[in-house]
């Protein structure tokens, strides 16, 4: 790590831990949930751990505080099931829990379809069960997040994130370079799209969003674009539809995809061959780092998502499908909106499940009118296990 990146990692660290106490000092007595900002996945975890860490302390160095004098006091009483739970970070969990709920993102060879190459990540690592988020032609290549065991669930977090595609076009007659930039510079923005022939959906318009279209290289008739593009773009369309605009016709010759959702090229991307000896030195070596390192936990596919944080008495309830009070928000993100697709996390970190927000952000302010027992959240696909009586 170099003198800028230490600096900057040192600069976030003083400002997460000022925001800390800063938020300490404003709560006080209150018994209003904390309004999260959203951060990068391992400093969003971190903070999550210090707020659990501050209450635990706190907890147990105020015992005989009156209630009223706590904070945080707007929680009830934890019961001794998940009070005794030792506080985890997801990034720290055993290798055999990343495997039973974790994504490794896979450099998408070439030539095997999407879900041969998910197959071969389950043969690999000798999984019952494994998933992949978007499917690629067999020809593409690039980023495939893939979810192993319990972690198929997290991909639902993915289906409608944004992607990022490098495309080379072959255009089909002589263009000015002119001509070409307003032509990319018509596609981008709202755009109509019909599904090609051979879809797997029903070939009806749909309205698609082109967040950003760059051209990067042109040689002749071919051209090298960076697009980044909302979920369910046909990029062969979109090439298709750019050549006839221009009038000399145009389709694609090569396609990567570089992001989805969270996921880029330089989130352990990695290949088959990659995994495949990772895997071998664990088994037969007893190394588990190289493994560690091409694993994420299932945190990571919701890190792109707003999320509520609910209290110790809430996760069984969450576990069973049942609905989210208000009173049992214990942080939530700025800016929720009613019908907003949300991560459930419980105060250690841990994803709980994916919900629908049936209020924002608004009602669960300190001015809201909103009743404690009011809803807050409908869950919509649950991970934790529900427990037994």
């Amino acid at each position: 790590m170099n003198t800028n990146d230490a600096n900057a990692n040192d600069a976030n660290a003083k400002k997460d831990n000022q925001h800390l106490q800063d938020i300490e000092e404003k709560k006080g007595n209150s018994a209003q949930p904390e309004v999260i900002t959203l951060l990068p996945f391992e400093r969003r975890q971190e903070r999550l751990i210090t707020l659990a860490r501050a209450q635990q302390a706190a907890k147990q160095s105020s015992a005989d505080t009156p209630v009223a004098d706590k904070p945080f006091s707007h929680e009830t009483p934890t019961p001794p099931s998940f009070a005794a739970r030792p506080l985890c970070d997801p990034s720290t969990r055993s290798m055999n829990d990343l495997l039973s709920f974790g994504i490794v993102v896979i450099d998408k060879p070439s030539g095997p379809s999407s879900h041969q190459t998910a197959s071969y990540v389950k043969d690999i690592l000798h999984l019952s069960r494994v998933g992949h988020a978007g499917t690629l032609d067999p020809k593409v290549t690039g980023v495939l997040p893939v979810g192993l065991g319990k972690g198929t669930r997290a991909l639902h977090a993915l289906l409608k994130a944004g992607k990022e595609y490098v495309c080379l076009m072959q255009l089909h007659g002589e263009v000015g370079d002119e001509q070409l930039a307003a032509a990319v510079s018509a596609f981008t923005g709202t755009i109509t799209q019909l599904p090609p022939v051979r879809s797997a959906v029903r070939r009806r318009e749909r309205q698609r969003t082109i967040y950003y279209l760059a051209l990067l290289e042109r040689s002749g008739p071919f051209v090298l674009f960076r697009v980044g593009c909302e979920a369910g773009t046909y990029i062969r369309k979109l090439v298709h539809d750019i050549g006839q605009h221009i009038g000399t016709g145009a389709h694609m010759r090569e396609l990567r995809r570089t992001k989805a959702g969270p996921f880029n090229e330089t989130t352990a991307l990695c290949t088959l061959q990659d995994l495949k000896d990772a895997f071998v030195a664990w088994q037969e070596e007893g190394n588990e780092e190289p493994l560690r390192a091409l694993i994420h936990p299932a945190e990571t596919a919701v890190s792109h998502l707003a999320c509520i944080v609910v209290n110790d008495e809430a996760i069984q309830r969450v576990s069973n499908g049942a609905s989210i009070a208000a009173k049992h928000v214990y942080a939530f993100s700025s800016g929720l909106r009613e019908g907003e697709l949300v991560a459930v996390l419980t105060r250690n970190g841990d994803l709980l499940a994916l919900a629908r927000m049936t209020l924002d952000s608004s009602a669960l302010q300190p001015a809201s009118t909103a009743t404690p027992s009011a809803r807050a959240a409908q869950p919509e696909h649950v991970f934790a296990q529900p427990r037994r009586a």
